[in-house]
């Protein structure tokens, strides 16, 4: 990949334009619930609605997880096969008779990466969402965008990264960094729902000949209000972006 090739990441992709193609009856809920719940108001409806199928999409595409409850466990095999002879991903879930689970996705954050790179050369505008991982189902990697897979507590995560097991971009050290101070799954999607997504907006600067990217509530960063506990700057030092006070900054 050309962008962050050999990283360790979510799954997630690209907002496709059939995404946003929306049809009567195809989602588990209004798409006027599904833009309130990004709390973005420049958003249209259909683009709102979007992002979330293209979350389900992604994640089914990328991991072989369908975010569906109660799944028959043959079903998942049945979408995989209709897409690989070219049906869509909205279109395959019509045949199954599911209709898409927005439901399971709670959004969590929203990340616009600086005009200054920082990482890559590309600029991002991307929403994360949390989930629950549906029972049953077992996640696997296309061998193709993705070439391998695995499961990490929060904290399990970090440790690797600062071992050098794996590679971790700004965007998910930082998220894994607030995921790390929650004691459970369902703890996370309590505090998703009891909040509105945070917006966050890294501003780079160079330090001592370093290179650091700082977040709302550092002394450096255009808003000064904290969003999070923890670290609110990371430092390109030693091949990779540590924060001050090393791994136990990022921990709880």
């Amino acid at each position: 990949s050309g962008v962050l090739g050999g990283a360790h990441v979510f799954p997630g992709g690209k907002l496709d334009e059939q995404d946003c193609l929306i049809q009567p009856g195809s989602l588990d809920q209004p798409v006027e619930a599904l833009h309130r719940r990004l709390n973005e108001a420049e958003l249209d409806h259909s683009t709102a609605a979007g992002l979330h199928v293209a979350a389900l999409r992604e994640t089914f595409e990328e991991c072989g997880l369908l975010l569906h409850p109660g799944l028959a466990p043959e079903v998942p095999g049945r979408l995989t096969r209709q897409l690989s002879e070219g049906m869509g991903f909205m279109d395959a879930m019509r045949a199954l008779k599911l209709p898409l689970p927005t439901s399971s996705l709670h959004p969590w954050s929203r990340w616009i990466t600086p005009r200054t790179p920082s990482v890559s050369n590309r600029r991002f505008d991307t929403r994360f969402f949390a989930a629950l991982a549906p029972s049953g189902q077992e996640a696997s990697h296309d061998q193709h965008e993705v070439t391998e897979t695995g499961w990490f507590t929060p904290v399990a995560a970090l440790q690797h990264y600062w071992n050098n097991q794996i590679s971790l971009a700004p965007a998910q050290i930082m998220t894994l960094s607030q995921l790390a101070r929650f004691v459970s799954a369902g703890a996370v999607l309590q505090a998703a729902a009891e909040r509105s997504p945070a917006l966050i907006e890294p501003e780079p600067f160079q330090l001592n000949g370093e290179r650091v990217i700082c977040y709302p509530g550092d002394a450096r960063h255009s808003v000064k209000e904290r969003i999070w506990a923890g670290p609110t700057r990371l430092t390109f030092r030693n091949q990779r972006f540590e924060a001050e006070g090393g791994l136990a900054a990022l921990l709880p």
